[in-house]
């Protein structure tokens, strides 16, 4: 794009290549998705397909031509690849087209940062963050003549200013670690509080946008924040769940949602948060039944599950947005089970939003939790959702 051609803030190209691979989401809805939660405007959308990456401008000089004429029709400030780009790809097409280039794992990355509220999601953020910059420091930067020694001048004779760089990115990875296993430790302390008390503990998980948030704040009347976007909890709510003449205490977590490519650094980053999914007594793994893509999601977030340990803790499937379905698409039964992974796992049909099937999940809670004798019918535990949350 010529220097002399306004950008229109917030404007972006968003790009996708297709390699062949099952997951690939041809419309780029996700990454659309993605786009607004950051407060972006997707102008374009650009699909093209390879057998394999270029290996300096991942998508070969002749398309990257086309997406800089793109962003040159549409103004566009910023171009975003749905696949993850190496720090040399990066900058070539930066040279080429003109304009700032990210991937998804930049994407979500910003959108975690824009959501944490916790000191400790922020620290998992930063730690997250820092890891992401610091392989892509190389060349990156305009200043990189070499340092001269001397009195008052930071490093030593010929310290390079990307040496200066990488090290302080290196001590702030080092500090936001230690300040991140306070935290954590903190966090486990409260975790073997539950235990001694005998708490019966319960995660939602799930893929992004499923509903956890909205079945959270149904189930225990919270006020956890809530909203029809990717990513809308990034920190783990954990609130008492009242069932009725409950002989021990339940506890229920919201945890953050997951997402296919979850990038490893958050994965990473973000154990504690995930700590809670896998030190549960049960995970509700709650599916959109209204996407069209709950299959895959639902596989996505199985991987995830196996990744952190948390794959053999018992499940129940909850399918929400019940509402949402077409009548044709409404289930014959409101539960039944499913296959998972090769395991028969219960399934119950819910709907936050209009409450249809959560006194069913309540009775069910109860009964899994010991909270209602095991021959009580779910007929009568039904009752329970009345009772005060």
């Amino acid at each position: 794009m010529s220097e002399d051609i306004p950008r229109q803030d917030g404007a972006v190209v968003l790009v996708g290549v297709d390699f062949g691979l099952p997951h690939f989401d041809s419309a780029l809805e996700e990454l659309g998705l993605l786009a607004q939660t950051a407060g972006l405007t997707p102008v374009e959308r650009l699909i093209c397909k390879r057998k394999a990456p270029d290996a300096a401008l991942f998508v070969g000089s002749g398309k990257a031509d086309e997406i800089r004429e793109l962003a040159e029709l549409h103004r566009a400030s910023e171009v975003i690849f749905d696949q993850a780009l190496s720090p040399a790809q990066q900058r070539n097409l930066e040279r080429t087209l003109g304009c700032a280039v990210y991937d998804r794992t930049f994407l979500i990355l910003e959108i975690f940062a824009q959501r944490a509220r916790s000191h400790e999601g922020k620290l998992q953020v930063e730690l997250a963050r820092l890891q992401y910059l610091s392989t892509r420091l190389v060349r990156r930067w305009s200043h990189l003549e070499r340092q001269t020694g001397g009195a008052g001048v930071r490093g030593g004779p010929g310290e390079k200013q990307i040496e200066l760089d990488r090290r302080m990115i290196d001590e702030s990875i080092k500090r936001t670690r230690e300040r991140l296993a306070k935290v954590q430790k903190q966090r486990s302390t409260q975790r073997r509080q539950r235990e001694r008390r005998d708490t019966f503990n319960i995660s939602l998980v799930g893929y992004t946008n499923a509903g956890k948030s909205s079945i959270f704040n149904a189930m225990v009347k919270a006020r956890a924040y809530a909203a029809d976007q990717l990513f809308a909890t990034l920190d783990t709510t954990t609130r008492n769940l009242y069932l009725g003449d409950a002989r021990r205490q339940v506890s229920i977590s919201d945890t953050v949602g997951f997402i296919r490519d979850l990038p490893h650094g958050l994965v990473d980053a973000f154990k504690a948060t995930l700590q809670e999914a896998v030190d549960a007594d049960l995970l509700l793994h709650v599916v959109d039944a209204s996407n069209p893509h709950h299959p895959e999601q639902l596989a996505e977030v199985q991987r995830v599950l196996r990744e952190i340990g948390a794959d053999e803790i018992p499940q129940l499937l909850v399918f929400n947005k019940l509402d949402a379905l077409e009548s044709a698409q409404q289930p014959l039964q409101m539960q039944d089970e499913m296959d998972v992974d090769g395991v028969q796992v219960p399934r119950l049909f819910v709907s936050a939003h209009s409450g249809a099937g959560l006194p069913a999940l309540r009775s069910e809670l109860a009964r899994r939790s010991g909270s209602v004798p095991a021959g009580m019918s779910l007929e009568a535990g039904a009752e329970l959702h009345d009772a005060p949350g």
